[in-house]
Protein backbone atom coordinates (compact mmCIF):
# COMPACT_ATOMS: atom_id res chain seq x y z
CA UNK A 1 0.00 0.00 0.00
CA UNK A 2 2.86 2.14 1.13
CA UNK A 3 4.55 2.46 -2.29
CA UNK A 4 1.28 3.70 -3.63
CA UNK A 5 -0.03 5.83 -1.21
CA UNK A 6 2.66 7.82 0.01
CA UNK A 7 3.26 9.30 -3.54
CA UNK A 8 -0.63 10.12 -3.46
CA UNK A 9 -0.60 11.75 -0.34
CA UNK A 10 2.12 13.86 -0.99
CA UNK A 11 0.90 15.18 -4.90
CA UNK A 12 -2.47 16.04 -2.51
CA UNK A 13 -0.15 18.64 -0.67
CA UNK A 14 -0.03 16.33 2.73
CA UNK A 15 3.55 16.32 4.29
CA UNK A 16 3.77 13.00 4.82
CA UNK A 17 6.01 10.82 7.15
CA UNK A 18 6.35 6.92 6.58
CA UNK A 19 7.75 4.39 8.94
CA UNK A 20 9.66 1.14 8.23
CA UNK A 21 11.99 -0.94 10.04
CA UNK A 22 15.18 -0.75 7.94
CA UNK A 23 17.24 1.41 6.67
CA UNK A 24 17.23 0.51 3.16
CA UNK A 25 13.21 0.84 2.64
CA UNK A 26 13.59 4.60 4.62
CA UNK A 27 15.73 5.67 1.58
CA UNK A 28 12.88 4.67 -0.76
CA UNK A 29 10.39 6.78 1.79
CA UNK A 30 12.88 9.63 1.28
CA UNK A 31 12.91 9.10 -2.50
CA UNK A 32 9.15 9.71 -2.95
CA UNK A 33 9.59 12.93 -1.36
CA UNK A 34 8.15 11.71 2.62
CA UNK A 35 10.43 11.85 5.81
CA UNK A 36 11.24 8.25 6.80
CA UNK A 37 11.33 7.70 10.49
CA UNK A 38 12.63 3.97 11.47
CA UNK A 39 10.60 1.95 14.12
CA UNK A 40 9.25 -1.80 14.93
CA UNK A 41 5.60 -1.51 15.36
CA UNK A 42 5.96 -3.81 18.17
CA UNK A 43 8.32 -1.96 19.53
CA UNK A 44 5.90 0.62 21.92
CA UNK A 45 8.54 3.37 22.81
CA UNK A 46 10.31 3.30 19.34
CA UNK A 47 6.12 3.79 17.95
CA UNK A 48 5.56 6.72 20.37
CA UNK A 49 8.80 8.42 19.68
CA UNK A 50 8.42 8.43 16.12
CA UNK A 51 4.30 9.83 16.02
CA UNK A 52 5.12 12.23 18.87
CA UNK A 53 8.00 13.51 16.61
CA UNK A 54 5.81 13.67 13.59
CA UNK A 55 2.88 15.60 15.27
CA UNK A 56 0.76 14.06 12.79
CA UNK A 57 -3.42 15.23 12.14
CA UNK A 58 -3.94 11.38 10.73
CA UNK A 59 -2.21 8.01 11.48
CA UNK A 60 -2.73 5.49 8.73
CA UNK A 61 -2.22 2.20 10.34
CA UNK A 62 -0.91 -0.26 7.19
CA UNK A 63 1.30 -2.40 9.79
CA UNK A 64 1.43 -6.41 8.15
CA UNK A 65 4.31 -8.74 8.01
CA UNK A 66 2.36 -10.55 4.93
CA UNK A 67 5.73 -10.70 2.67
CA UNK A 68 6.41 -14.44 1.71
CA UNK A 69 3.42 -15.72 3.31
CA UNK A 70 2.41 -18.48 1.16
CA UNK A 71 1.47 -21.32 4.05
CA UNK A 72 -2.31 -21.34 4.01
CA UNK A 73 -2.58 -24.31 5.30
CA UNK A 74 -1.12 -22.98 8.86
CA UNK A 75 -2.90 -20.34 8.46
CA UNK A 76 -2.60 -18.55 12.43
CA UNK A 77 1.00 -19.50 12.21
CA UNK A 78 1.81 -17.54 8.85
CA UNK A 79 0.28 -14.84 9.84
CA UNK A 80 1.22 -15.01 13.70
CA UNK A 81 3.27 -11.79 13.68
CA UNK A 82 0.68 -9.61 11.33
CA UNK A 83 -1.98 -10.99 14.47
CA UNK A 84 0.43 -9.38 16.88
CA UNK A 85 0.90 -5.86 14.91
CA UNK A 86 -3.29 -5.93 14.78
CA UNK A 87 -3.43 -6.58 18.41
CA UNK A 88 -0.59 -5.24 20.13
CA UNK A 89 0.54 -2.57 17.51
CA UNK A 90 -2.81 -1.03 17.18
CA UNK A 91 -2.72 -0.05 20.70
CA UNK A 92 0.78 1.15 20.53
CA UNK A 93 -0.09 3.36 17.87
CA UNK A 94 -3.65 3.86 18.90
CA UNK A 95 -1.78 5.43 22.48
CA UNK A 96 1.30 7.45 20.57
CA UNK A 97 -1.91 8.91 17.99
CA UNK A 98 -4.00 10.14 20.92
CA UNK A 99 -1.08 11.88 23.09
CA UNK A 100 0.84 13.10 20.00
CA UNK A 101 -3.43 14.84 19.26
CA UNK A 102 -3.97 13.21 15.93
CA UNK A 103 -7.41 13.74 15.45
CA UNK A 104 -7.83 10.59 12.96
CA UNK A 105 -6.76 7.07 13.60
CA UNK A 106 -7.06 4.96 9.59
CA UNK A 107 -6.56 0.93 9.90
CA UNK A 108 -6.41 -1.45 7.39
CA UNK A 109 -8.80 -4.24 8.09
CA UNK A 110 -9.42 -7.09 5.43
CA UNK A 111 -12.89 -8.67 4.19
CA UNK A 112 -13.55 -12.12 2.46
CA UNK A 113 -13.51 -15.40 4.00
CA UNK A 114 -14.01 -13.30 7.82
CA UNK A 115 -17.60 -13.02 7.36
CA UNK A 116 -20.29 -15.58 8.74
CA UNK A 117 -21.51 -18.44 5.95
CA UNK A 118 -24.77 -17.35 6.00
CA UNK A 119 -26.73 -15.22 3.67
CA UNK A 120 -26.12 -13.59 0.85
CA UNK A 121 -22.63 -14.29 -1.05
CA UNK A 122 -21.89 -10.06 -1.33
CA UNK A 123 -21.58 -8.85 2.01
CA UNK A 124 -21.52 -5.34 3.42
CA UNK A 125 -20.31 -3.74 6.73
CA UNK A 126 -23.54 -4.68 8.48
CA UNK A 127 -23.13 -8.53 8.31
CA UNK A 128 -22.13 -10.39 10.44
CA UNK A 129 -18.48 -11.72 10.78
CA UNK A 130 -18.04 -15.47 10.92
CA UNK A 131 -19.12 -16.51 14.61
CA UNK A 132 -17.58 -20.20 14.17
CA UNK A 133 -14.73 -19.65 11.66
CA UNK A 134 -12.17 -22.78 11.22
CA UNK A 135 -10.32 -23.20 14.21
CA UNK A 136 -6.58 -22.57 11.96
CA UNK A 137 -8.68 -19.15 11.15
CA UNK A 138 -9.75 -18.44 14.75
CA UNK A 139 -6.93 -16.05 16.46
CA UNK A 140 -6.61 -14.72 12.82
CA UNK A 141 -10.15 -13.28 12.89
CA UNK A 142 -9.93 -12.29 16.73
CA UNK A 143 -7.20 -10.56 15.79
CA UNK A 144 -9.25 -8.26 13.08
CA UNK A 145 -11.86 -8.48 15.29
CA UNK A 146 -9.63 -6.54 17.94
CA UNK A 147 -8.30 -3.99 15.53
CA UNK A 148 -11.63 -3.03 14.50
CA UNK A 149 -12.89 -2.45 18.00
CA UNK A 150 -9.94 -0.58 19.06
CA UNK A 151 -10.11 1.94 15.85
CA UNK A 152 -14.27 2.00 15.36
CA UNK A 153 -14.36 2.08 19.25
CA UNK A 154 -12.06 4.88 19.98
CA UNK A 155 -13.58 8.21 21.58
CA UNK A 156 -10.86 10.51 21.79
CA UNK A 157 -10.16 10.67 18.12
CA UNK A 158 -12.41 9.60 14.87
CA UNK A 159 -11.35 6.15 14.06
CA UNK A 160 -11.91 4.43 10.75
CA UNK A 161 -11.41 1.15 9.39
CA UNK A 162 -11.06 0.46 5.74
CA UNK A 163 -11.49 -3.56 4.84
CA UNK A 164 -9.29 -4.70 1.90
CA UNK A 165 -9.80 -7.56 -0.34
CA UNK A 166 -6.60 -9.92 -0.97
CA UNK A 167 -3.86 -7.50 -2.03
CA UNK A 168 -2.93 -8.15 -5.66
CA UNK A 169 -0.67 -6.08 -8.08
CA UNK A 170 2.93 -5.13 -7.87
CA UNK A 171 4.83 -6.30 -4.43
CA UNK A 172 2.58 -8.06 -3.30
CA UNK A 173 1.92 -12.01 -2.74
CA UNK A 174 -1.35 -12.91 -3.37
CA UNK A 175 -0.72 -13.57 -7.26
CA UNK A 176 3.37 -14.37 -6.93
CA UNK A 177 5.17 -16.92 -8.40
CA UNK A 178 4.95 -18.65 -4.79
CA UNK A 179 1.61 -18.30 -4.67
CA UNK A 180 0.18 -19.70 -7.92
CA UNK A 181 2.92 -22.40 -7.67
CA UNK A 182 0.59 -23.41 -4.35
CA UNK A 183 -2.77 -22.81 -6.12
CA UNK A 184 -1.41 -25.44 -8.97
CA UNK A 185 -0.22 -28.30 -6.52
CA UNK A 186 -3.35 -27.86 -4.40
CA UNK A 187 -2.39 -26.50 -1.18
CA UNK A 188 -4.45 -23.72 -1.15
CA UNK A 189 -7.30 -24.79 0.92
CA UNK A 190 -10.79 -23.15 0.07
CA UNK A 191 -13.43 -22.54 2.28
CA UNK A 192 -16.52 -22.33 1.66
CA UNK A 193 -19.86 -23.48 -0.65
CA UNK A 194 -18.95 -23.61 -4.27
CA UNK A 195 -15.01 -23.76 -4.18
CA UNK A 196 -15.17 -20.87 -2.35
CA UNK A 197 -15.23 -17.23 -3.06
CA UNK A 198 -11.72 -14.56 -2.67
CA UNK A 199 -12.38 -11.11 -3.13
CA UNK A 200 -9.54 -9.01 -4.50
CA UNK A 201 -8.51 -5.18 -5.03
CA UNK A 202 -5.18 -3.94 -6.52
CA UNK A 203 -2.77 -1.94 -4.29
CA UNK A 204 -3.85 1.21 -6.36
CA UNK A 205 -7.32 0.99 -5.94
CA UNK A 206 -6.44 0.66 -2.17
CA UNK A 207 -4.54 3.22 -1.96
Amino acid sequence: IGLNLVPLLIAAGHSVVGTTRTARKAEIIRRMGAEPAIADGLDAPAVRTAVLAAKPDVVIDQMTDLAGVTDLRHFDRAFATTNRLRTEGTDFLLAAAREAGARRFIAQSFCGWTYGRTGEPVKTESDALDYDPPEELRRTLEAIQYLEGAVAGSTSLEGIVLRYGSFYGPDTGMLSRAMIDQVRHRRVPLIGGGGGRWSFIHVEDAA
